[in-house]
């Protein structure tokens, strides 16, 4: 049904092209004048608009039930013993034929009935948005930014005027439409063109993915990215808000746990000249205010039920407490300055994963961090969006700031800036319980973040470039990797989650690849087991591309969402509903395989140096890694239950070994 569905879209669409081409002289010179265009106030002027193909999105499908039961069965075949599988064939045949028939076929009317999003999507934001945890540790990540390549430009005052200008600019680019599309192109020779650009920009909207298909070409959905600025998370009674305010025109600045704020925008939308930002920034840095005794941006690192009572008791001491946490909460996103100066990529991660607690409002939906040395992250909250938003906003940042930076070492601020009234600080009312409060909060933040390990290792002898000579899939090689150091310390298989992104429809957000499988496990009883076999070159190359072949079918299957995951949570959450406790749910296996132990996550690109998250469970690890054309890097976090150095040790010698075989067969 789908793909005759398709055929006639496609036909349609391809008449839609034959008109466009005939009047190809006529596309190169139409251009999308929704508003006046100026270098000085956008990254650049797209010629498709930038949500011009989210109408046609392809819906994520609903997995076939079958397919997903078992594709479930085989993410649990490393984890269990043959006679604990055979009793769990069992319960997911009698739930395949029973039960689950009902509520697949509810899950699939409520698709029906909900064409404009996909069916996970309210789930997981309440999933995010009805966590009572805090943000920090549990759902907040960071990325750091590689260094501008001119030293001059990496001061804290330079760096952080131009990331400040450079995403006003960015902001302004998206809302008016003249950001590029994200596009996946499968061969940008043919499709990253001004044809494929010219033509399908004169597609309607609801054809519009489908002349990009033709081209293979691949729109991404961009949903997310209208919660990027002026947006925060607040606190709320069961269920948290995600709040947006379109036509705020300031910046939230942060130091020493003071709130700043003045605008970036004038009274005509226009960015205000780099010499007054810079000395509104230079002002902030120069005031002498220590840090308050009892900071109220403590309180965004609390559990979400303290932190929602302690707002409505900011709010009802003092009506302007109300307009000043507006001011916050609305601001195009959270500018923090800090004093220290994090010497290592293990203080690195510490600072910018969850800092003091102080210089923080973890609420926003992302905040820009600039270390005392000029160092540059983004901490972003994980309720309204995911990686590719915030990796596309990374890359277009440092872009930007080191190939057009609006302030250089020799620009002055403006001495008539008047950042003394331009600049407001916000002071709240504090009660003696609100005191009392915050003073628990950070009791509680120090003692959670004082649990956490984190490790850092660089990895120079393997580099992506050589695993694609032997035609083994990098990602596969790093997960492979992970299991390999899990089994040298553990000696035993553990439920994985690798998160894969389902962008390429409409609303998607990620789908799990579980990246422990059965040729993984037989790589590790091969390389660590104890059988005391001695197992050849060529048996162990086997091996490595038996789990490149794997993992490549597993991640294809999780983008093209059919995963298993995201659907038994949809089902299971539908049984819940109804009051049903099921055996397919309540079996042990299940509870199992979904705590998570290895919790683990790529984003790699040239902008980036390095990025984290904390572990996900108590007896877990987090692993965040990249591999480029010059060098492997992980970066782990774990409780005092693990040991962390332990686990990077493991993965530096699983590397090791992975390239020794690489060596031997180079050489046979």
């Amino acid at each position: 049904m789908q793909s005759r569905f398709l055929q006639r879209k496609t036909l349609t669409v391809s008449q839609e092209l034959r008109n466009c081409l005939q009047n190809y002289g006529k596309c190169l010179h139409t251009s999308a004048a929704l508003s006046s265009f100026s270098e000085r106030e956008y990254l650049h002027k797209t010629r498709i608009p930038t949500y011009h193909f989210q109408a046609s999105l392809p819906r994520l499908p609903v997995p076939e039930l079958g397919k997903s039961c078992e594709r479930y069965l085989n993410a649990q075949l490393p984890l269990l013993s043959e006679v604990e599988h055979k009793e769990l064939q069992k319960v997911v045949a009698e739930f395949q034929a029973g039960k689950g028939q009902d509520l697949h076929k509810q899950l699939v009317e409520q698709d029906k009935a909900n064409k404009h999003t996909n069916y996970v999507s309210d789930l997981w934001f309440d999933m995010y948005l009805k966590d009572r945890r805090s943000v920090v540790l549990t759902h907040n990540p960071f990325v750091s930014f590689a260094d501008d390549p001119r030293p001059e430009y990496n001061t804290q005052l330079i760096r952080s005027a131009n990331m400040l200008i450079s995403s006003a600019r960015c902001m302004k680019t998206m809302r008016d439409e003249f950001l590029e599309p994200e596009v996946f192109h499968l061969n940008p020779t043919k499709s990253d063109t001004n044809t494929f650009r010219s033509v399908t920009r004169l597609l309607p909207s609801s054809l519009s993915w489908y002349g990009a298909y033709l081209f293979k070409a691949f729109p991404l959905d961009m949903s997310q990215y209208k919660r990027l600025f002026n947006s925060c998370r607040i606190p709320r009674p069961e269920k948290d808000e995600l709040f947006t305010d379109r036509d705020a025109k300031h910046v939230l600045v942060m130091r020493k746990g003071n709130f700043y704020v003045f605008d970036v925008l004038d009274r005509d939308g226009n960015i205000i000249p780099e010499e007054e930002i810079l000395a509104h920034l230079q002002y902030i840095l120069s005031d002498t205010t220590p840090s308050p005794e009892f900071p109220v941006s403590t309180l965004t690192s609390d559990l979400r039920d303290s932190w929602t009572q302690a707002r409505q008791q900011l709010v009802d001491a003092d009506p302007q407490n109300e307009k000043k946490l507006r001011s916050i909460e609305s601001s195009m996103f959270g500018l923090c300055l800090d004093d220290d100066q994090p010497g290592d990529p293990n203080a690195i991660t510490r600072s910018f994963l969850y800092g003091d607690g102080v210089n923080r409002w973890y609420d926003k939906s992302f905040q820009l961090i600039f270390t005392k040395d000029g160092t540059a992250a983004c901490h972003f909250e994980h309720s309204w969006g995911d990686g590719v938003a915030v990796l596309r906003y990374i890359r277009e940042l440092y872009k930007d700031t080191t190939e057009k930076p609006r302030v250089n070492p020799q620009t002055k601020p403006s001495a008539n800036a008047g950042s003394a009234e331009k600049v407001q600080r916000l002071e709240f009312t504090l009660t003696p319980q609100l005191k009392e409060t915050i003073t628990k909060a950070k009791e509680r933040f120090n003692e959670a973040t004082g649990s956490l390990d984190v490790h850092y290792l660089q990895y120079l002898k393997m580099t992506r470039k050589n695993l694609k000579q032997f035609k083994l899939s990098p990602d596969s090689v790093m997960q492979l990797a992970i299991q390999l150091a899990h089994y040298q310390i553990h000696h035993k298989n553990r439920g994985t989650y690798e998160s894969c992104s389902t962008s390429a429809f409409k609303h998607g957000r990620t789908e799990t690849v579980r990246s422990c499988t059965a040729a993984t496990a037989a790589m590790c009883e091969k390389m660590y087991g104890t059988s005391g076999s001695q197992p050849s070159v060529a048996e162990l190359m086997d091996g490595l591309k038996a789990c490149s072949e794997t993992h490549g079918k597993l991640t294809k299957e999780a983008a093209l969402g059919q995963g298993f995951d995201r659907h038994l949570f949809c089902l299971k959450n539908i049984a819940q509903q109804q009051g049903m406790s099921l055996p397919m749910f309540t079996h042990p296996a299940y509870s199992h395989l979904n705590h998570i132990i290895l919790s683990t996550s790529t984003l790699t690109d040239p902008a980036v140096i390095i990025g984290g998250f904390a572990a996900v469970t108590p007896d877990g690890y987090g692993v965040g890694y990249g591999i480029t054309d010059d060098q492997i890097g992980f970066n782990v976090t774990s409780y005092s239950a693990c040991n962390v150095r332990d686990f990077i040790s493991c993965c530096e010698k699983a590397l090791d070994d992975i390239h020794s075989v690489l060596q031997s067969a180079s050489k046979s």
